[in-house]
């Protein structure tokens, strides 16, 4: 195994959030960014439908099923197969293709979301000037879909990388809802550019 492999996995190994994970029974540490965002902003409610976009392994729509409890309704969808989460509907597809917006739309059949989240990313080269355009182009993808799709006063919850590209979203979720936020929960990783969008109250 590589040295910087090593030191990764070791790193991973003592992360706090990692082992909080494991003991809550959540499949991955994400699931604790999620759980400050809610903390502070409430964006969780019973009885809510949620869309979880790029949801493998499954640590966010976990958090969204225990929120919106028994009559909530949580959509993950990913290009992996997941394995089955208690409650939630597990949708095996590309959200960038047609055919699985349709299917997006048949399992919704006529329910708007309350909220879209999405904690995906792309499959990373670690060349800022490869991977900052791509999830530049999946925050753009979720942001239309999300305005298709919202329901009244609706919310969006995306991640993104600091870097090329980041203003003109930040101003795109200006003009798409009425209040925004620009967050870096504490269980991101200090080194990380990950930050979230946080759009609240999708505008007519």
């Amino acid at each position: 195994m590589a040295k910087k492999s090593r030191r990764w996995l070791a790193e991973h190994e003592r992360d706090a959030y990692v082992r909080a994970a494991r003991k809550s029974g959540y499949r991955s540490r994400a699931s604790y960014k999620l759980l400050e965002i809610q903390q502070k902003y409430s964006v969780l409610r019973s009885g809510q439908t949620v869309l979880d976009l790029g949801a493998a392994p499954g640590g966010w729509s976990q958090v969204a099923k225990e929120i919106t409890g028994r009559n909530g309704m949580v959509i993950a969808v990913d290009l992996l197969k997941m394995q089955p989460i208690p409650g939630v509907i597990c949708l095996q597809g590309d959200f960038t293709e047609e055919k699985t917006v349709e299917q997006i739309r048949k399992t919704l059949d006529g329910t708007a979301p309350n909220l879209v989240i999405s904690d995906m990313a792309p499959n990373l080269s670690g060349m800022k000037e490869i991977d900052q355009p791509r999830i530049v182009y999946l925050v753009e993808l979720a942001l239309a879909m999300a305005q298709e799709i919202l329901s009244p006063q609706g919310a969006l919850l995306v991640k993104c990388f600091q870097g090329a590209g980041i203003d003109p979203l930040r101003q795109a979720f200006q003009q798409s809802f009425l209040r925004f936020n620009n967050i870096k929960p504490a269980a991101s990783r200090d080194r990380s550019r990950e930050i979230y969008l946080l759009g609240r109250g999708l505008k007519a």
